[in-house]
């Protein structure tokens, strides 16, 4: 027997992939009760206020799994360099291994609702925040100033979604490898520039 709180949880994933690899508009509430395989009352239960707060929560849903396993990942590597450098790397791989990509956790739905809801673009920003934070925690932790960190950590998250976007319409996981290939080559020229 389903739990309350399963329930609710495989209602999430299911809303948070299909909002990744469709969008906003294109994913109906009844796609969503279908592919979870949920009864219709319990959307409603857990989401009374309809799409809109559904969406939001599967933000918030992939924003905590997302940073999660990305703070996994660099921790496997003390330095921070290598550790942000592999785990791009290992994303490339992974881009390739699948045949239907799962598509950048919220490029998507970021792009096509900013302008409709600001409650959404709002849980967007803070998501692609959270991810931001991982990273500039890292490199922090290898002395890197918080300024410096900080504005690091965003450029090194926009080259990562811009190449998602290429890796999309390449339809594999180059553009990815090559900002990994770059990623030494950006944390030292910065370094040697400050020094």
């Amino acid at each position: 027997m389903t739990t309350k709180n399963e329930t609710r949880e495989k209602i999430l994933e299911t809303a948070s992939r299909l909002f990744q690899l469709q969008g906003y508009h294109a994913t109906g509430l009844n796609q969503i009760i279908k592919e979870s395989g949920s009864p219709k009352g319990s959307l409603y239960y857990y989401f009374p206020n309809g799409k809109e707060e559904l969406a939001e929560e599967a933000i918030i849903f992939t924003k905590e799994t997302v940073t999660g396993y990305l703070r996994m990942e660099l921790e496997k590597e003390p330095n921070s360099v290598l550790a942000i450098q592999t785990f791009i790397k290992k994303f490339s791989i992974e881009f390739d291994k699948v045949k239907k990509f799962e598509g950048a956790p919220i490029g998507l739905l970021a792009l096509e609702t900013w302008l409709m809801s600001d409650r959404l673009r709002e849980a967007c920003r803070l998501t692609y925040e959270s991810f931001q934070k991982v990273f500039a925690e890292k490199l922090m932790a290898d002395g890197v100033h918080v300024n410096e960190a900080n504005r690091l950590a965003l450029v090194i998250s926009a080259m990562i979604e811009g190449a998602l976007v290429h890796c999309v319409t390449r339809r594999d996981g180059q553009p990815l490898l090559t900002i990994s290939e770059h990623i030494p080559l950006l944390l030292k020229t910065k370094t040697i520039l400050e020094e």
